[in-house]
């Protein structure tokens, strides 16, 4: 209801009517008959197989029930957005996306991450050059707080990682183009005493591709002083940002003179020892975005989706690149073996 729901009851949709929703709490189904007129409310999924006034099922449900559900719904016929994440390994990824088009439906993953004004933001920036070339690209989603429900639970397809790791990794492959040769060079997992349940509440992933930055993903709960979720280190200067703003300090190529090499120690005009210094020109840009991934991201992704129903358009968020984000989050459980206690 605070996100899928919400936009449905939003001035911004334009394109969606909710024709039904499977829900198993009896309370929600009336709720929901309530909420949306016209609305008819089912308590299990398999009873839409047989509708046929359905144009696409969002699956919104746990996370560990993403993949069967969407198999399911695709075999039998509907176009389906699955939230993320959508699958637990490439291997089930690739089932689906071959399922889809051997049924000749639509299938896609739902990351408004990827539509933010910050994300758009960050590809600018990296394209303009305004920051030289980019030598690392950090993106961190990180807090200080602690969860006690089912997202804890790795049998439930849970944790940090599984969670909100989508939105980091999304942004952070985003920025490297999605590169087919991108690795996990090094990643790290800890399930810490804050979290009630067995799965991770800190993350660390590194990854490389041939000629592209250094990226460095961090999701963490245990971070009280995180400061931006995306870092960009150029040649010429640094970017960060928020998705709220952004600042960034740079130089322009020809307003401080190059200094000639001094191979030995430098000294003061009273031959003192004298440390390499001094003041370069900088220039610095801020501001301010103009909403964020539910404000902007979600709309946007929504209008993107009625495009690629209706005409045929492909989408910026493909079930290809959700896929490379779970093949990173596959790779790190991989490499981090978390004892399962429930």
């Amino acid at each position: 209801m605070q996100i899928h729901g919400a936009y449905y009851l939003s001035d911004k949709n334009k394109y969606y009517n909710v024709k039904y929703v499977v829900e198993a709490d009896e309370e929600r189904r009336k709720r929901a008959e309530k909420t949306y007129e016209g609305c008819i409310a089912l308590s299990d999924y398999t009873q839409l197989f047989d509708k046929k006034d359905v144009d696409i099922v969002v699956n919104a449900s746990y996370s560990d029930d993403h993949y069967p559900i969407s198999k399911a719904l695709v075999e039998h016929g509907f176009n389906v957005m699955s939230e993320k994440p959508f699958a637990a390994s490439r291997y089930e990824c690739d089932d689906i996306i071959s399922a889809a088009k051997k049924k000749g439906v639509f299938f896609t993953v739902f990351h408004q991450t990827l539509y933010t004004p910050y994300n758009k933001h960050v590809k600018k920036v990296i394209n303009d050059k305004t920051i030289g070339d980019i030598a690392e690209i950090s993106v961190r989603f990180n807090n200080f707080s602690r969860r006690w429900d089912w997202q804890t639970l790795q049998k439930r397809l849970a944790g940090g990682v599984f969670n909100t790791g989508p939105h980091p990794i999304c942004v952070a492959l985003d920025a490297i183009d999605y590169d087919k040769d991108a690795e996990v060079v090094y990643s790290k997992l800890l399930s810490s005493p804050l979290t009630s349940g067995d799965s991770d509440d800190y993350c660390k992933i590194i990854i490389k591709a041939p000629n592209k930055p250094v990226v460095d993903i961090e999701i963490s709960s245990l971070d009280a002083y995180s400061d931006y979720n995306v870092k960009l280190q150029g040649t010429l200067g640094t970017f960060k940002c928020t998705p709220k703003s952004y600042s960034m300090k740079y130089i322009v190529p020809g307003e401080n003179p190059e200094r000639p090499l001094i191979e030995e120690s430098l000294k003061d005009e009273n031959g003192e020892p004298l440390y390499c210094s001094e003041k370069l020109i900088f220039h610095e840009e801020s501001g301010n975005y103009d909403g964020d991934a539910f404000t902007i991201g979600t709309p946007t992704l929504y209008e993107d989706l009625y495009y690629a129903l209706t005409e045929k358009r492909e989408m910026y968020s493909t079930a290809e690149k959700a896929r490379e984000v779970v093949s990173v989050i596959e790779a790190v459980h991989a490499l981090n073996h978390l004892e399962k206690k429930f």
